[in-house]
C-alpha cells in the first residue's frame, strides 16, 4: 500500500467504511495482532514479492502510522525482527490448527497451496498515511488556485500540494526566513488547514500538529534550475 490507486489501499479503505470484510481466514490472526501489540489490523493480504513463488510476503495492513512505527526497530527503523518473527509464527500455527488447513474443501487447498512458510516476509503498512495522501489529491485545483490567488498581495508565488501536505513558495529566502515564525505563516497554516479538512473523509488530520512548508521562488530557480522533477526527487 504505497499509492492511492493501490488495490490494496482501496480494499482497506473498503474495509474501513464498512462495505467489505477481512477475509474470514485472516480475523483470526488480525485480532491476535490486536490484542497482543495493541495497534488496529484493517486488512492482511498475502502475495508474493514480484510474482515469485518464492519470495511469500505477509501484508499487514495497519490503521494508524503510529501502529506501523511500533513495528520498527528505533535504532535501525527496519521492521523488528522479533515481531516479525512472532506473527510469522503465529500465522504457522493458525493455518496449521484443525478448523482450518484440515478442512476437505477450497480453504484447504489455498492454504496448502498459497501460504508456504518458507521464507515468509512479514510486511506492515498503515492506511492512515495514504488516506491523508487523498485527501489532499482530493482538493480541487480550482480551490488552490482561488488560494494563490487571494495571497499573491503577501508575497505568495506558488502553492503547491505534495504528498500529504504543501509547499508555500514565496520569492525570496528572506521572506521566507521572515515569515517562517511568524503570525502570517499561522494564518496561512490555518486557511489551508481549513479547506483540507472538508476533504478528510476519516479525520486523520489534527489541526495542532498539521504544518505547511516555506520555500522560496529563488531557492527553486537556483538550486533546481526551476525544475520541478529535481525538486521532488531533492
Amino acid at each position: 500500500m504505497i499509492f492511492t490507486s493501490d488495490k490494496s489501499y482501496k480494499t482497506a479503505k473498503a474495509i474501513k467504511l464498512g462495505n467489505t470484510k477481512i477475509k474470514e481466514e485472516f480475523k483470526l490472526l488480525a485480532k491476535w495482532i490486536d490484542n497482543k501489540y495493541k495497534v488496529k489490523t484493517l486488512n492482511i493480504i498475502f502475495d508474493y514479492i514480484d510474482n515469485k513463488i518464492s519470495c511469500p510476503r505477509l501484508q499487514i495492513c495497519l490503521e494508524f502510522s503510529k501502529d506501523k512505527g511500533s513495528f520498527m526497530n528505533n535504532r535501525t527503523f527496519n521492521w523488528n525482527k522479533n515481531k516479525q518473527k512472532e506473527i510469522k509464527n503465529k500465522f504457522t500455527e493458525l493455518v496449521d490448527i484443525e478448523n482450518i488447513s484440515k478442512r476437505s474443501n477450497w480453504i484447504h487447498k489455498i492454504f496448502g497451496f498459497r501460504y508456504n512458510m518458507t521464507n515468509l516476509y512479514v510486511h506492515f503498512t498503515d492506511f492512515e498515511s495514504i488516506a491523508k495522501i487523498e485527501a489532499n489529491e482530493n482538493i480541487p485545483k480550482e480551490k488552490i488556485e482561488d488560494l494563490k490567488l487571494s495571497l499573491q498581495n503577501e508575497g505568495i508565488w506558488d502553492i503547491v500540494p505534495i504528498s500529504s501536505s504543501v509547499i508555500y513558495f514565496l520569492d525570496t529566502n528572506q521572506k521566507v526566513k521572515e515569515c517562517r515564525d511568524s503570525n502570517i505563516h499561522k494564518k496561512w497554516n490555518n486557511q489551508y488547514f481549513n479547506i483540507l479538512k472538508e476533504h478528510d473523509e476519516f479525520r486523520y488530520f489534527k489541526k495542532g500538529s498539521f504544518r505547511i512548508h516555506l520555500d522560496s521562488k529563488e531557492n527553486f530557480e537556483k538550486k533546481y534550475n526551476s525544475n520541478w522533477y529535481s525538486y521532488l526527487r531533492g
